[in-house]
């Protein structure tokens, strides 16, 4: 029986994502047995200096350390939420697989009596640690306090309990797989507040000269998911932004047509850059080049060095 090792970070959420994507490679591949491997990341370790390690142009917090691993091959497969990967890989990997995505709306979770975010009380208290969401927040609802949250989803529910917070924003996709979808008290839509590049899609990494393995990891590959992805990422790359900028995409597939939502905001939420492209699922990758340069013809770039300065 061949053995594939399986990196992923130890939250868990990650687990639980990884989890699952074993389950349905198993399926996929009944005489290979799957072993998980955790392994501690900077982003793990260093919860608290995010922002200022993106700011120095540290990309690969959330994944250096799992993607060492597999071009050591220690690990056969790494999964990644997608979100978190950066667009430029390390030489020798690549993505072989994404699998089907899940929801990938933000969603609120509010005390009694503010349920829904365009209902929340003058003044209200959210908590995200999302540079997108804080953007989105301020330019949506500029009378509420937007306070920092950290954590793992346990931590930032146990914090909602407390007195600091009424209400907090967290990605659909990370409830649904812990199982807490019943936590959830509005899916925030995307016309509202635009999802980060690729939330809610997870990512299998592999070595780019394992031909097994990338036979095994793709077993489980979504090509629409993909096309909506890769129109998504190509934006953020053109952007030449990285996970913590505030910025915004999300594609959809319908009736044979990919249409790409984008949004870059200022950190104060004072000044918001929207755009919409259209066309086919084929051309995903030209449609996301070319709506980031739409979006830099309009002044994007200004909004985005802000954020990093």
């Amino acid at each position: 029986m061949r053995m594939v090792t399986v990196g992923t970070r130890g939250s868990t959420l990650a687990l639980a994502q990884t989890q699952w994507v074993v389950a349905r490679l198993k399926e996929e591949w009944p005489d290979t047995d799957f072993r998980i491997q955790t392994i501690s990341t900077k982003g793990d370790r260093n919860r608290g200096s995010l922002e200022a390690m993106a700011q120095k142009g540290d990309k690969g917090f959330w994944v250096k350390e799992i993607e060492d691993a597999l071009l050591a091959k220690r690990i056969d497969i790494a999964v990644h939420s997608l979100k978190d990967l950066p667009t430029e890989q390390p030489e020798g990997l690549e993505v072989s697989s994404i699998p089907r995505r899940v929801d990938a709306r933000d969603v609120l979770i509010g005390k009694e009596g503010m349920k829904r975010l365009a209902d929340l009380p003058q003044g209200a208290r959210v908590g995200t640690s999302s540079v997108r969401r804080k953007a989105f927040l301020r330019a949506y609802r500029p009378d509420l306090q937007v306070i920092d949250l950290r954590g793992n989803i346990d931590t930032r529910l146990a914090a909602l309990a407390g007195n600091e917070y009424d209400a907090i924003i967290l990605a659909a996709a990370g409830l649904i797989r812990t199982e807490m979808r019943h936590r959830i008290d509005e899916f925030v839509e995307p016309d509202i507040m635009l999802p980060a590049p690729g939330q809610g899609a997870l990512a299998l990494e592999t070595r780019a000269d394992d031909d097994l393995t990338i036979e095994v990891a793709y077993a489980i590959h979504d090509h629409t998911t993909d096309d909506r992805i890769t129109a998504e990422r190509e934006f953020l790359a053109g952007l030449g932004a990285g996970c913590m900028a505030p910025v915004g995409a999300h594609a959809t597939v319908k009736g044979g047509l990919l249409t790409l939502e984008g949004w870059v905001g200022a950190l104060d939420g004072g000044h918001v850059i929207r755009a919409t492209t259209q066309g086919d699922p084929s051309e995903c990758a030209d449609l996301g080049a070319e709506l980031a340069t739409d979006m830099l013809d309009r002044g994007a770039q200004a909004l985005i060095d802000a954020a990093r300065s």
